[in-house]
């Protein structure tokens, strides 16, 4: 039925699939940025915490009686260690921002996003009544261009902490210009919480960011943390505006009762263990560095490529000596590369064998 177009996928190298990773690969592919999805006493902990209660499954959406106390509880930590006022927990990233670009901008607003910014923020900006743009990515200029030439009657603009693709940090001017033309601000976390910031908090936290009505930060929980959903932070007026308005709140069963509770163990380990943590980070970034003359903003290092079938050799190359590495290719990215993400459970030593064998790579 398909296969005109799997046909032209598979011919340009594009094809994509499935596969049970090799548990005996060294893992540098994940976004298991801290190594928490292979801490067993963060899983042991959320299971005694789950006896507790009578149910252990949310059962139905949020709004009808899906609002667990584990919901409640993970969204006043969370307020208080990120300084908002309000907090929503949801599915999954992918929902997260759907839910947010899906319902703020109304007729008569503009939204304009990074032009790197996630798919799942692209896709919900073809569902709005709001006219739509995209700046330069990471161009402040040409961001502020747009906002000063706009008559909308809101402006909401959305950007990520450190993009998952390229790896590099939003600017902090982004947060002086919401500040000088009151617009909101969306800003997709996901790839910074527990990687940057004197608390491993994120971007918030590494500009020293007061939160304040117009911002509104999104963060997900199967990335640095090792468990699976979202959070929206934000003010309280925002919260209820989304609880009466955001599809993807509303319209799906509230999240799993055991990968919150997962994330907020996650949480707790992170603010008691921050140095050591920040330390291995930086030793891993310093690796780098050395090899690849490459300053990571974060943890992810994208090592560019010639050719989608390029990636995909060496990809395959360094399966073979026990790396596991992910090539992305168009239409994802622009350029193939090998996106390289040297989380802090991994040892020194490996990090430098692999960065060995792609240095060797280079000269060939």
């Amino acid at each position: 039925m398909y296969s005109r177009e799997l046909s032209a996928i598979r011919k340009s190298n594009r094809n994509r699939t499935r596969e049970i990773e090799d548990q005996n690969l060294i893992d540098f592919a994940s976004n298991d940025y801290l190594g928490f999805s292979e801490k067993k006493p963060l899983l042991e902990k959320t299971f005694e915490n789950l006896q507790k209660f009578t149910s252990h499954s949310p059962k139905s959406s949020q709004l009808v009686n899906g609002y667990h106390p584990i919901h409640k509880e993970f969204e006043d930590y969370l307020c208080e260690l990120n300084g908002f006022s309000s907090a929503i927990v949801v599915g999954s990233g992918f929902l997260a921002n759907l839910a947010l670009i899906e319902a703020l901008p109304r007729k008569k607003d503009l939204l304009i996003l990074d032009s790197e910014y996630h798919a799942s923020g692209i896709l919900a900006s073809k569902l709005v009544s709001a006219e739509v743009k995209y700046f330069k990515h990471n161009n402040m200029e040409d961001l502020e261009n747009i906002v000063k030439n706009s008559n909308a009657k809101r402006v909401i603009v959305a950007v990520e902490g450190i993009y998952s693709m390229s790896g590099d940090m939003v600017k902090r001017e982004v947060f002086e210009l919401c500040e000088k033309y009151k617009f909101l601000l969306i800003v997709d976390e996901a790839h910074s919480v527990g990687v940057v910031g004197e608390n491993l908090l994120g971007i918030f936290d590494f500009f020293n960011i007061k939160p304040t009505k117009y911002h509104i930060k999104m963060g997900t929980l199967g990335k640095a943390l090792g468990s699976y959903g979202a959070y929206i932070l934000c003010d309280s007026h925002i919260r209820e505006y989304l609880v009466n308005r955001a599809k993807a709140l509303i319209y799906t069963t509230a999240p799993s009762l055991f990968d919150i509770e997962l994330a907020r163990e996650g949480f707790l380990y992170l603010e008691k263990n921050k140095a050591p943590l920040i330390s291995k980070i930086q030793d891993n970034q310093k690796i780098v560095k050395n090899f690849f003359d490459y300053d990571m903003d974060g943890l992810i290092f994208p090592y560019q490529l010639n050719s989608s079938q390029d990636a995909l050799i060496l990809k395959n190359k360094l399966k073979n000596i026990g790396f596991s590495i992910g090539a992305i290719r168009p239409p994802t990215v622009e350029i193939p590369i090998l996106r390289i993400i040297p989380r802090v459970n991994i040892a020194s030593g490996e990090l430098e064998r692999l960065c060995k064998y792609l240095a060797r790579e280079v000269t060939k």
